[in-house]
C-alpha cells in the first residue's frame, strides 16, 4: 500500500459515494433485528468479486458467479442475514434467483445487474415469501444516507455495525470509496470468511477493477482469521459507477496504483473492525512477521500465529507465553533458523536472537492487557514481511458457538 497517498476518511459509508442508494429493514428471517439490505446504483454500474474457495458453496454464492461470468454489468446486492442459505440443494438456488428476480423487477433493471448474498445458519431454508415482500418494501425506501441501515442488516453476530468511507484524488479528481462488512464468527482466510460489499464513483475498467480488489483483498480480508473457520458463504464485491468523472482507470497505470492503495486502506480497516469484533473477543492482535526469506514465508508463519488457540489463550489471559509463538513458527512448514528469532509484544522485546531472553514479566503483563496487541516475529533470515489480524480466544467464544441456532 502507498503509505504516501492522501486518504482521507469521511462518514456516509457505503452510500459516500456519488450515487448510490441503499437500506436495511426488518423482514422477519430470524430474530427481531434488520436482517435485510440493498445497495443499488440508479445509473449503470459494474462488478468485481471475490468469493469463498469452500467446497461447499452457498447457493447466492453459485448464482453470483454465473451472473459475474456473464458480464460485470452490475447495480444491486441484495443481502439477508439469519440464514445462510447453503446446502439447501435445488430450492436453495431458486430461492436466490428469486431474490434476484424480485429485486430487478422492482429496481426495473434486467436480472443479470443483481447479485445476491446470505449469511447466518447453514441448512436451513429461507422463508423466501418474508424475504420477497421484504425486498419490494425495501427497494422502495432507498435512500443516500441507508448506509447504516445497510450495515446492520447484514450482521449475525456481530457486536457492531462495521462500514467506512474514504476520499482520495485520482489524476486530481475526488474519488470516494465506500464500504460495510459483516463478520465476526467462522472467520478464516481462503479468500475470506466474511461478508464486505464496497461501492466506488470512480470509473475504472472490469478487469482493472477485478485486479485491484484481488490486490487488496489478499493484504486484508485474506490476512484475517477469528477461530480458522472459512465460511460457505463469504464474498466481497465492489460496484463502481464512474459518477466521479476522472478518466477511465486501465491496469498498470499511476491511476490504478492510487486506487488500488486507497481500496486496500478500507479493506484492512474493516478487517480490523471484524478481529475486534471476534466472537467472544476483547482484544484486536496483529502478528507482524518480518525478516523473512519471502513473504510466503512471512504470511505462512504468521498466519499459523494468528491461528494457534495456545497463542489467542495465552493473549487472552496476558501471559507472555513466547514459546508458543515460537512453537507455530516451528509448525509453519517455512525454513527458518530458531535461534535467530526475535520477539516482542507493542515494541516490547521479549526475546532476542540464540534465546536470550529479556522478558520483563511485569511489562509484558501492561502490553498484554491492552485491547490492541502488536505481536512482532523478527526471523532475521531476509527482507520479506506479512501482517495477520486476529484476536484473543475466549470462553465467550464457547458459549456462543455453542448455542448458535437456538
Amino acid at each position: 500500500m502507498n503509505d504516501s497517498l492522501p486518504i482521507s476518511e469521511i462518514p456516509g459509508g457505503i452510500t459516500a459515494p456519488v450515487g448510490f442508494l441503499a437500506g436495511g429493514l426488518y423482514a422477519g428471517i430470524r430474530k427481531a433485528k434488520k436482517d435485510l439490505a440493498i445497495i443499488y446504483s440508479p445509473t449503470p454500474a459494474i462488478a468485481a468479486a471475490v468469493f469463498t474457495t469452500n467446497k461447499t458453496q452457498a447457493a447466492p454464492v453459485l448464482v453470483d458467479k454465473e451472473q459475474l461470468a456473464r458480464s460485470s454489468a452490475c447495480r444491486a446486492i441484495v443481502v439477508n442475514s439469519g440464514n445462510a442459505n447453503a446446502c439447501t440443494g435445488d430450492r436453495g438456488m431458486q430461492d436466490a434467483w428469486a431474490m434476484v428476480d424480485a429485486a430487478a423487477a422492482t429496481l426495473n433493471i434486467p436480472r443479470s445487474e443483481v447479485l445476491v448474498s446470505s449469511t447466518g445458519v447453514i441448512g436451513q431454508y429461507l422463508p423466501i415469501d418474508k424475504i420477497l415482500v421484504g425486498i419490494t418494501h425495501l427497494a422502495g425506501s432507498l435512500t443516500t444516507t441507508g448506509s447504516a441501515d445497510a450495515a446492520e442488516a447484514i450482521m449475525t453476530t456481530d457486536t457492531f455495525a462495521k462500514e467506512i468511507a474514504v476520499r482520495f484524488t485520482v489524476d486530481g479528481i475526488p474519488v470516494t470509496i465506500g464500504a460495510i462488512a459483516k463478520g465476526s464468527g467462522m472467520i478464516a482466510p481462503n479468500m475470506a470468511t466474511m461478508l464486505g460489499f464496497a461501492t466506488t464513483d470512480a470509473a475504472i475498467e472490469p478487469a482493472a477493477l477485478q485486479q485491484a480488489l484481488t490486490t487488496a483483498n489478499r493484504v486484508s480480508f485474506n490476512r484475517l482469521t477469528v477461530d480458522g473457520d472459512t465460511s460457505t458463504n463469504d464474498m466481497m464485491a465492489v460496484l463502481a459507477n464512474g459518477k466521479a468523472g476522472n478518466a477511465v482507470i486501465t491496469s498498470g497505470t499511476n491511476a490504478f496504483r492510487q486506487f488500488t492503495s486507497a481500496l486496500e486502506y478500507v479493506l484492512i480497516h474493516l478487517a480490523k473492525l471484524i478481529a475486534r469484533d471476534g466472537e467472544g473477543a476483547t482484544k484486536l492482535v496483529e502478528i507482524h512477521v518480518f525478516g523473512a526469506s519471502s513473504e510466503e514465508a512471512a504470511e505462512r508463519a504468521a498466519g499459523t500465529i494468528a491461528n494457534s488457540n495456545l497463542v489467542k489463550t495465552a493473549i487472552h489471559g496476558a501471559d507472555a507465553n513466547w514459546g508458543r509463538i515460537i512453537a507455530a513458527v516451528g509448525r509453519s512448514g517455512i525454513d527458518f533458523d530458531p535461534a535467530l528469532v526475535e520477539i516482542g509484544f507493542n515494541g516490547l522485546p521479549i526475546l532476542r536472537r540464540k534465546y536470550e531472553i529479556v522478558l520483563d514479566e511485569d511489562k509484558a503483563k501492561v502490553e498484554l492487557l491492552k485491547d490492541h496487541i502488536v505481536v512482532q516475529v523478527n526471523l532475521n533470515q531476509g527482507t520479506a514481511q506479512a501482517i495477520f489480524y486476529t484476536c484473543d480466544l475466549t470462553k465467550d467464544y464457547i458459549h456462543i458457538n455453542a448455542s448458535y441456532r437456538s
